[in-house]
């Protein structure tokens, strides 16, 4: 029997862990901590992700949809559903992320998106996230874990 954090897909599924401040490069990053494991992967984002990130963790409603609010409603009326969210790959200190929707005849569509507005979307779909279970082995072996 697999662990419940993992598809057994090669996928493993994270959470939300924290947002920080990176003091010494002045950079906002937020952390994603493997559900049930003990493993995390930190990604640096801009401040207008990490605002909408926050938004949604306290529950801040603004007074009109912002920008990951409107993809949300967007997919919505489509008759689309966000099924998950992936970040698939790192190369050259960039992480590369995918939505992963299904349509309303059932197709899956995989749409290329940055990590951190792909986190902002999936936060207020109230989709999961998942990172390559090769990220988080390249991650680790950077950072000598």
């Amino acid at each position: 029997m697999s662990d419940a954090s993992h598809e057994g897909n090669g996928l493993v599924q994270m959470e939300v862990s924290k947002i920080r401040i990176d003091e010494r490069r002045g950079e906002q990053v937020v952390v994603l901590k493997e559900r049930g494991g003990n493993r995390f992967l930190p990604i640096i984002i801009g401040i207008s992700e990490v605002t909408a990130i926050k938004m949604k963790i306290t529950g801040i409603q603004p007074p009109r949809p912002l920008t990951h609010d409107l993809l949300k409603e967007t997919i919505t009326q489509l008759g689309a559903t966000l099924q998950r969210i992936v970040i698939t790959k790192l190369e050259f200190n960039t992480f590369f992320a995918k939505l992963v929707l299904q349509t309303r005849d059932g197709q899956v569509r995989e749409v290329d998106a940055r990590p951190s507005d792909s986190i902002a979307v999936a936060l207020r779909s109230e989709a999961p996230i998942f990172v390559s279970e090769e990220v988080l082995n390249q991650v680790a072996s950077s950072y000598g874990l």
